[in-house]
């Protein structure tokens, strides 16, 4: 059965940092997540989630291209920071965004990069227990010049660097965006998938706003074997504790 993680750097907004836990907490999460790590009181956050017996689920792994292989050592020292940070927040997930598309080196080249950059660091990750996720992004909304944006892609970068550390975040808002065809595209792809976020198109707002229909997506997922963490990474439309708890509502079936 597939977990409830809320992102709070999107959800309960309006509230200081570390009392959104408790607001997770309360409306059903498992755990919660957040972007980078090196702006928050890493100690506050932890007691925070002992308090409300919350795990850390997931947070990002890199500040640093991995497209750019001139700077191929500093991401491979961002990412083992990282690391080395979520193994002391008990993490289980860093988020690997892979950077934006550089102009002056070919597609090929910077995915030899992107695959060389996860190799280098997969053996730490696995020493921690934590997995590296690596983030598909539109490029049609949100995120343009974004190297990654299919899934497809995202795969075969997962196959080449052959680590079972390394999977794919599958960000059913990105994805829908992209491509599409979220059901199969997840499920006949579970063994690659470390990680699911969620959010409605357009406007990436909660489920029942826009036109997925997560009544069936998330059911398909979890029927398929999916037991990982749900990721609520949206903006609320409405009450944010009624978000979330809609969500554990669809998950719970």
């Amino acid at each position: 059965m597939p977990e409830l993680s809320v992102c709070v750097e999107m959800v309960f907004e309006g509230v200081p940092f570390t009392e959104r836990i408790g607001l997770a907490a309360a409306a059903g999460a498992d755990a919660v997540e957040f972007w980078g790590w090196r702006d928050k009181d890493l100690d506050a956050v932890a007691n925070a989630c002992d308090e409300h017996d919350l795990n850390v689920a997931a947070m990002l792994g890199s500040d640093v291209p991995l497209t750019d292989r001139a700077r191929t050592s500093e991401a491979r020292r961002s990412m083992r920071e990282s690391i080395e940070t979520a193994a002391r927040l008990g993490c289980s997930t860093l988020i690997i965004t892979v950077g934006q598309e550089q102009a002056d080196i070919d597609h090929s080249t910077q995915r030899g990069a992107i695959v060389a950059a996860l190799e280098s660091v997969a053996p730490d990750a696995a020493d921690a227990g934590v997995t590296l996720a690596v983030e598909p992004l539109n490029t049609a909304v949100d995120h343009p010049g974004y190297f990654l944006e299919s899934s497809a892609e995202g795969y075969d970068i997962v196959d080449a660097v052959g680590d079972s550390n390394v999977k794919l975040l599958f960000d059913v808002y990105h994805q829908q965006i992209t491509e599409g065809n979220v059901i199969a595209n997840m499920t006949s792809h579970l063994d690659h998938i470390g990680y699911v976020h969620i959010a409605d198109v357009p406007g990436r707002h909660e489920p029942g706003t826009g036109e997925l229909d997560y009544e069936n997506i998330l059911p398909a997922l979890a029927a398929a074997g999916y037991d990982g963490y749900i990721g609520c990474e949206f903006s609320p439309e409405g009450d944010d504790a009624a978000a979330v708890s809609d969500c554990r509502t669809i998950l719970n079936g």
